[in-house]
């Protein structure tokens, strides 16, 4: 049985470890600090994000990237976007030649707008780059450690690669398929956090199911055209990292980005909703790499453009609402 490493502390992070240890595997958190290690095995659990969850027996915690990697076969990185590259950097030295490298990370590189697979493939040598993976999915991470039935979906260019990573994540309540489209898989888990916080604004607003509609399909739509754009499979969009992911955001209370744009529907300013929250909300982070590589290709995200007026512009909801409906009318 492979050893499973993780980096990252996060909810989503603690989650995949806790449920590939209830099958029987040893896994390793690496944190980021002795003081976060120490206190994550003295509980016994991740008391900050998921409290009451206990760690299975076969998981560890330690602040030492060699403890914690060198010997995994398959090492899952679950940390913002915002930090993944210099997670990268830091643990790199510390991980096997040959392991299996699987980014569990929703969203595109501000400044670059690269996904995550293309960090890693920067920061690591050209011998690495087949072990490369994307895990992405209908995956809110409250549901699933408690046990309720789900499914993801690993992806690699790598057909070898993410087997074995799917053997690895695969259980009778976490159903892992596979997909040679990495490209298509982790554009439909980044770019479907922005449609999902004009979900929540549209919610937030009271503009109601017909509107909110109009949201998720289009929005697929734009999802769609943008990773085509990028080399994707189309197909890809309406599977689970698209639709399925796209759908589960959209509507749970559980999804961080349908609540970070109902509180703006309410007023509350983008500062002060990342200042309340434990979570990040990926989707504010990658309204910039998307709108980067949109205008690289050339490739029309009014949805996205919408939500960018609104976060960092200061636009007013109705303003740029106003303005999405306001354009000159094509065929669907």
């Amino acid at each position: 049985m492979p050893k499973v490493g993780v980096v990252g502390t996060t909810s989503w992070g603690t989650t995949l470890g806790i449920i590939v240890a209830r099958i029987g595997t040893d896994v390793s958190i690496w944190a980021r600090t002795e003081l976060e290690a120490a206190t994550l095995e003295s509980a016994r659990q991740n008391e900050r994000f998921l409290p009451g969850v206990n760690f299975p027996q076969s998981l560890s915690v330690s602040a030492s990237p060699t403890e914690a990697l060198s010997d995994a076969d398959i090492v899952l990185v679950v940390v913002p976007s915002r930090t993944f590259r210099a997670n990268i950097r830091q643990v790199c030295g510390a991980l096997r030649s040959d392991a299996i490298l699987v980014s569990a990370t929703k969203g595109l590189e501000t400044r670059t707008g690269k996904r995550m697979s293309e960090v890693f493939a920067d920061e690591l040598p050209a011998g690495m780059h087949s072990g490369i993976c994307a895990l992405s999915g209908p995956n809110l991470s409250r549901e699933i450690i408690a046990g309720k039935p789900a499914s993801t979906v690993v992806a690699s260019a790598n057909f070898d690669a993410a087997r074995t990573a799917q053997s690895a994540i695969n259980s009778n309540l976490f159903r892992v398929y596979t997909n040679e489209d990495i490209t298509g898989v982790e554009f439909g888990g980044a770019l479907k956090n922005i449609i999902a916080l004009a979900a929540g604004v549209c919610d937030g607003m009271n503009y109601g199911d017909n509107a909110k509609a109009t949201v998720i399909t289009r929005g697929l739509a734009e999802v769609g055209r943008l990773a085509e754009s990028a080399g994707a499979n189309p197909l890809t969009l309406s599977g689970l990292a698209g639709m399925g992911d796209l759908i589960a955001t959209c509507s749970s209370t559980l999804s961080r980005n349908h609540y970070f744009g109902m509180r703006l529907a309410s007023g509350d300013s983008p500062e002060e909703i990342s200042a309340s929250m434990d979570n990040v909300a990926e989707g504010v982070d990658t309204i910039q790499g998307a709108i980067t590589v949109a205008r690289r290709l050339g490739v029309e995200i009014p949805i996205a453009e919408a939500m960018y007026s609104i976060i960092f512009e200061r636009v007013p909801i109705e303003r740029a609402v106003s303005q999405l409906l306001e354009r000159a009318p094509r065929p669907e």
